[in-house]
């Protein structure tokens, strides 16, 4: 009886564990936006500034 309590708190602990890291890398490879639309995006947000944005938008296109 006591090897199916460590049994039980294994699979919580994996669980515990695995749960919010799947959560965490689903999220990130979810975006299918190209860089383009990435870097339009936190210009819109205000993330960089119209300088930054127009340079780095060169550099992609360059590539």
């Amino acid at each position: 009886m006591m090897m199916f309590w460590w049994i039980v708190i294994g699979l919580i602990v994996v669980a515990a564990v695995f749960l919010p890291l799947s959560n965490w890398l689903g999220k990130n490879q979810r975006t299918g936006d190209s860089p383009i639309q990435i870097l339009e995006k936190r210009y819109a947000k205000g993330e960089i500034s119209k300088e930054e944005f127009e340079e780095q938008k060169n550099n992609l296109k360059r590539k």
